[in-house]
């Protein structure tokens, strides 16, 4: 008898069999990062994975459920499956565990016909962390990893079937501050300084050659007004030859020529 996880108490309660779980089957699929050029496919807290389609179909029924487990690199070899959802690993106890379980989907979201997104993007839920605790989330990755993850398969008495460990993902490291270089580059700083040499000197030469440019051509504005006011000086000023007075020859007494003596 087969009951969905939200109602494993149910199943409990109505005596259900629990017989000892078989091994869950390992399916053919190692999952990936995506092989589309995404945008941020890989970043400093989240990655991007391909959404497997048509492997879970020969293992399972509408009440299953796929969850996504995600551990530490070095932490995977001792992850152990839970026996239901009640003891599945959350986000929160990652750095204490090693490793958690999110993105619970209901297995015909992986189906062969199901239209759904290409990619599932771990470490997206930003809200993850202000959540009480006690439902998984898909928090922030608090580390660079590496990390693997595989898809599990579960039923209502336990795991069916599981995918291989992926490869280690190694996310994106974010620049400290501190470990930013204040002082300016020193390759090339021989050529920065030659071309700005270069650069000071022919500003130089062509600031004297506008300079000289304009001297000549003020000391030759200069020249011709001195020239013009000397030859208009020497045109338009000329001394009149004044004759002097004449003198008047005197007759007798001092009398003008022309007047006789008059006897007195």
């Amino acid at each position: 008898v087969l009951c969905p996880p939200a109602r494993v108490g149910w199943c409990r309660a109505w005596g259900a069999p629990h017989s000892p779980p078989a091994p869950p089957a390992l399916l053919p699929y190692v999952p990936r990062l995506s092989p589309m050029a995404l945008p941020g496919k890989l970043t400093a807290t989240t990655f991007a994975l391909e959404r497997p389609h048509c492997i879970f179909q020969q293992h399972s029924n509408a009440s299953d459920a796929i969850w996504l487990v995600v551990a530490f690199a070095n932490a995977s070899a001792a992850f152990r499956n839970p026996p239901s959802r009640a003891e599945v690993p959350l986000y929160q106890q990652l750095p204490t565990r090693g490793s958690y379980m999110t993105l619970e989907m209901a297995v015909g979201t992986y189906s062969c016909s199901a239209p759904s997104p290409a990619v599932l993007r771990v470490g997206a839920d930003t809200a993850c962390g202000a959540q009480a605790g006690h439902d998984p989330c898909n928090g922030p990755l608090p580390s660079p990893g590496p990390y693997r993850v595989k898809f599990l398969l579960m039923g209502c008495q336990g795991p069916k079937a599981e995918t291989s460990w992926s490869e280690p993902i190694l996310l994106r490291r974010a620049s400290s501050p501190s470990a930013i270089d204040p002082s300016p580059v020193r390759g090339g700083s021989s050529a920065v300084v030659v071309i700005c040499s270069i650069l000071a000197s022919l500003g130089a030469v062509l600031a004297l050659a506008v300079l000289s440019t304009v001297g000549a051509e003020v000391w030759a504005s200069l020249c011709h007004q001195g020239l013009g006011t000397d030859t208009f000086a020497r045109r338009s000023y000329r001394t009149h030859h004044i004759p002097p007075p004449l003198t008047l020859p005197t007759g007798c007494g001092g009398s003008p020529p022309g007047l006789g003596c008059f006897a007195s």
